[in-house]
């Protein structure tokens, strides 16, 4: 059943129960302890009213969810937050069943808060049918291995660390770095190659600015009815960030698995929302873990991450890119630590690449994607992806290794094969890595950029690839903007970075492929 106009979508059937209950024993923060409640489960959804009936005086009712319960004691979470409510003239109803929302296509191209009420001016969102916010975990029995990718319209993701249908794949960032920027930018150019595909965006703690330049990003995705956007901003209450992308994952199982949808969920910031949880938990008085987050943190993220992927016998799938800002830059802290035991991989944003003006500011040796074999290659991406991507990351390593070294000998004892692997970690950032904010690029020439990089280096150094692979694209002709497989050709010329290093020591004239290294 739908919600009725003018509450959120939990309000459905059961929210004319008359038993009311007044006795409130505790308002702590987001927190109403309420006496003599008999019958009532975890996860119920809950009407508080901030006065007695008939004595409100138009006074919106308040919404909750029930936390806990003891005995004759529940445990309510308040929406809305407890301020201004008094014990003695508040009164709490159980509509005996859990938040639930309405599902349905009907909330393609709608922009709504983090409860799904309307922000776009339309009407509230409405379904033939509704569900339960907490949803389940996939049933393993009952999993697909993840398979096709997900192109993201993002070179140094789509070649390197490509999503795969099913997965989940998180973006770990850090304070000051683009990844609101990036998060938007995939949720705006995504695909699945003419598939049934659409999107759901789910914004956390954002600031009224970073909200409105989201909605901004993806107005073109809103208006052809491909995206659903939930925005929950710093200064709407807490708790309402723990129900947000409970909320965006209840919408994605619907598209997906009854509408047979392929289906992004881009959840940005999990941070706020692991902070949301450690302040709830706290008013709890419950005993902290590490850092004071809970100690179930890790269940808790698992019960959102696990919710992605593939059904067997069901055509659609669920895809999870989480973003997380690492404070201090620390992979080790909670968040991200536990995050990368539920997850399959990560892409890392670094302060390095992006002091230097390159977008995104992707760390390729610390990113990952444990599934990408299973999305790429022929009839998928193309034939040789995995090789390419492979000797790319090889040729990266490489690079800092030689780099770290002539830190200590200089550049003038690096041999010619040396300054060859700086050119080439250059040319990667600049030509392969470094796209603008709204420029999707196509795979096709995403792959083509990945061999214009590795023309940089001669045809001994490429050991990861086969002969048919070197035979087929070494020979062809580059694009327009010069070679550089040539160590200075034309178009290239001085490039900010590691290449910097050795510009004035190269000589100008590259090697031919199947060259040797010369001292």
């Amino acid at each position: 059943m739908s919600a009725p106009s003018g509450s959120p979508p939990g309000a459905g059937a059961g929210a004319g129960l008359p038993v009311l209950h007044r006795d409130i024993t505790d308002l702590r923060g987001p927190l109403l302890v309420v006496r003599g409640a008999d019958a009532v489960g975890w996860d119920e959804y809950v009407v508080v009213r901030p006065a007695a009936e008939g004595a409100s005086g138009g006074v919106p009712d308040r919404h909750g969810v029930v936390l806990e319960v003891n005995r004759d004691l529940a445990v309510v979470q308040v929406l809305e937050g407890t301020e201004g409510l008094r014990p003695g003239s508040t009164s709490v109803r159980f509509t005996g069943h859990p938040f639930r929302v309405p599902v349905g296509e009907t909330w393609l191209g709608r922009v709504c808060n983090g409860r799904g009420e309307p922000l776009d001016g339309g009407p509230p969102v409405t379904g033939a049918a509704s569900r339960a916010v907490a949803g389940a975990p996939l049933n393993p029995t009952r999993r697909q291995p993840p398979a096709e990718p997900v192109l993201t319209g993002v070179s140094a993701i789509d070649a390197l660390t490509t999503l795969v249908r099913g997965q989940k794949l998180p973006v770990f960032s850090a304070a000051g770095l683009p990844h609101l920027e990036l998060a938007a930018q995939v949720a705006a150019q995504a695909s699945t190659g003419g598939q049934p595909f659409s999107v759901v965006f789910a914004g956390l703690g954002l600031t009224h600015a970073d909200a409105d330049t989201v909605r901004g990003t993806l107005e073109a995705r809103l208006g052809a009815g491909e995206l659903v956007l939930l925005l929950n901003t710093a200064d709407d209450p807490v708790v309402e960030r723990v129900l947000t992308p409970r909320i965006a994952l209840t919408v994605a199982e619907h598209l997906a698995f009854d509408r047979g949808r392929h289906v992004l969920v881009v959840l940005a910031d999990m941070t706020s929302y692991a902070e949301a949880v450690r302040e709830v938990s706290s008013a709890r008085g419950e005993l902290p873990g590490r850092r004071a987050y809970p100690g179930y943190l890790y269940s808790d993220l698992a019960s959102l991450y696990e919710r992605c992927g593939r059904v067997v016998g069901m055509p659609g799938s669920v895809t999870v890119l989480p973003v997380l800002t690492m404070p201090a830059a620390d992979i080790t802290h909670p968040v991200p630590d536990l995050t990368g035991y539920i997850t399959e991989g990560q892409v890392v944003l670094s302060h390095e690449p992006h002091s230097r003006g390159i977008y995104p500011p992707v760390d390729p040796l610390s990113s990952l994607s444990r599934l990408m074999r299973r999305g790429v290659g022929p009839g998928r991406t193309r034939e040789g992806h995995a090789e390419v991507a492979a000797q790319l990351i090889a040729a990266l390593a490489r690079a800092r290794q030689v780099r770290e070294l002539s830190e200590i000998v200089g550049a003038d004892a690096l041999n010619r094969t040396d300054r060859l692997y700086l050119r080439l970690e250059a040319a990667f950032e600049r030509r392969l890595v470094d796209q603008g904010r709204r420029e999707p690029r196509s795979l096709d020439a995403t792959l083509d950029l990945c061999w214009t990089v590795l023309r940089t280096l001669p045809r001994s150094e490429l050991t990861m690839l086969s002969s048919d692979l070197l035979d087929a694209h070494l020979e062809t002709t580059p694009p327009a903007g010069g070679d550089i497989g040539t160590v200075a050709g034309p178009g290239f010329g001085p490039v900010a970075g590691p290449g910097d290093l050795v510009d004035a020591h190269v000589e100008t004239q590259g090697a031919a492929p199947g060259g040797g290294s010369g001292g």
